[in-house]
């Protein structure tokens, strides 16, 4: 992988984890958080730089949907369950 794409996934990693911890409901920002880091590790291994460039493209859109739906979900905030507090 080279050096500017190795950057892009770093960044993009970075970028995804820190949205999901915007999620104001727990569940989904232990389920957004741990889909990150399962579908990262699974793809660790690729070096194809085509399949990268996909997965990257992929992360980017994914990481639109989160965005979109922190938003949506701090405009419908529900009470904190006892394990938030």
């Amino acid at each position: 992988m080279a050096a500017s794409t190795r950057t892009q996934v770093i960044s993009l990693y970075r970028m995804l984890l820190t949205e999901s911890k915007k999620f104001p409901s727990y569940n989904y920002r232990t389920y957004a958080l741990r889909r990150v880091r399962d579908a990262f590790k699974a793809n660790r291994e690729i070096q194809d730089p085509k399949t990268i460039d996909r997965l990257v493209l992929e992360g980017r859109q994914t990481l639109g949907v989160i965005q979109r739906q922190v938003t949506i979900g701090k405009m419908f905030e529900t009470q904190k369950m006892v394990v938030e507090i």
